[in-house]
């Protein structure tokens, strides 16, 4: 069994396989083949990978091997039929290049779309490794904007009191962004459209802001649903309205397969403090923050800083990758039978929970996409959008 590994597209620093996770790759029985210089940009060398048993050699001889492991869905053009590809393909965003695949003969896994409610998958859960992380970058570039200390200070020439940060939305990334706000120093309020984030939200040391009228809008896989127009703007002006004199905002607010739904519109922005920071989680799907420019860091005219650096997880090259790696040599080796990679209709985590089970969610599948030039995948919406 050989697994490709190969350098990502450019503006992507990570890399899927690291070397700490051959020696359970190799003891599957898998033979790893490394494009040289993948790992460079996330400061795995080479070497390392020589060292741990792995091959350096071509993207052409990386891409020839049965089983691709990427970040990104590499171009389907150079792969060939029965080649399977394991990555985050995005595929209700990308729906072209999931119709590449099903044209091509490719079996898509898109580790995205992890039954994360499964106990067993959780460790494969790359959503979650690569959102904490997120989290964790947002508030300190939160804190590396701001023209302020963030914790309270004591000092001879006066006292320092703790920046107020506010996050907007608590799932893992939301959690995250509250504890690491926390641990710095700063008093952290934040927010959620799922009334049961209320207790999470203060288990880890922030203050719930309730919306009048809240409901628990959370989906049976455990995302926030989407929300009524009227609603929206109800919970925008809460929230907005706590953030007046807030130093830090942080946007996480996420919609799977949809563009992000704005939270700080641009008249918010207007009543929000001069010198205070709004990192948008979510630049690269269509940003939570109506004035955001993905990629760009920027000043408003009443001078608020707005942060729409894209792919955060990536900005943490080193320790995204170790997590990503460890996601996905769990999920691989999982498939392991007999010596052989086996792709079973029966496996939960490939094609959903059954019908009935207590983790069936309304036809929604598991991360095999498509096989043999057939949508796998349960969830009906994705037959839809490729066709």
């Amino acid at each position: 069994m050989r697994i490709g590994v190969v350098k990502e597209s450019l503006g992507e620093a990570r890399v899927a396989i690291v070397p700490s996770s051959m020696k359970k790759l190799k003891k599957a029985g898998f033979e790893v083949v490394i494009e040289t210089g993948s790992g460079v940009l996330s400061n795995y060398r080479d070497e390392e990978y020589t060292t741990a048993g792995a091959k350096i050699s071509t993207r052409e001889q990386a891409l020839s091997c049965p089983i691709i492991i990427s970040i990104g869905l590499p171009d389907v053009s150079s792969l060939s039929k029965g080649q399977i590809v394991a990555c985050v393909s995005d595929p209700f965003r990308h729906p072209q290049k999931v119709k590449q695949c099903l044209e091509g003969g490719i079996t898509l896994l898109s580790m995205d779309m992890i039954p994360r409610r499964l106990s067993r998958a959780q460790s494969m859960d790359v959503n979650s490794s690569q959102d904490n992380l997120a989290g964790y970058k947002a508030v300190l570039l939160g804190a590396a904007n701001v023209a302020r200390g963030i914790p309270m200070m004591t000092t001879s020439a006066g006292t320092v009191r703790p920046a107020k940060v506010v996050i907007m939305g608590s799932g893992v990334a939301g959690l995250q962004a509250i504890a690491t706000a926390k641990r710095i120093g700063a008093i952290v309020y934040a927010s959620d459209v799922r009334r049961s984030a209320a207790e999470q939200i203060e288990s880890v040391g922030g203050r719930f802001i309730e919306v009048e009228g809240m409901d628990d809008f959370e989906d049976e896989s455990g995302y926030a649903k989407p929300l009524t127009p009227e609603f929206i703007q109800k919970v925008n002006d809460t929230v907005c309205k706590v953030a007046k004199d807030a130093d830090i905002i942080v946007t996480t607010a996420r919609i799977f397969g949809r563009p992000a739904p704005i939270t700080v519109p641009a008249s918010a922005i207007a009543e929000f403090k001069s010198g205070a920071v709004v990192v948008d989680m979510n630049a690269d799907v269509g940003g939570n923050c109506e004035m955001t420019k993905p990629g760009e860091i920027f000043t408003t005219d009443n001078g608020v800083i707005i942060v729409g650096t894209s792919n955060l997880p990536g900005t943490l090259a080193t320790t995204a990758s170790m997590l990503y790696s460890n996601n996905l040599t769990t999920f691989i080796t999982s498939l392991v039978n007999e010596g052989e990679v086996v792709l079973s209709e029966d496996d939960d985590v490939l094609v959903g929970a059954p019908e009935g089970s207590d983790f069936h969610i309304g036809g929604m599948g598991g991360v095999l996409i498509c096989k043999d030039g057939e949508i796998h995948h349960k969830q009906s919406r994705l037959a839809g959008v490729v066709q």
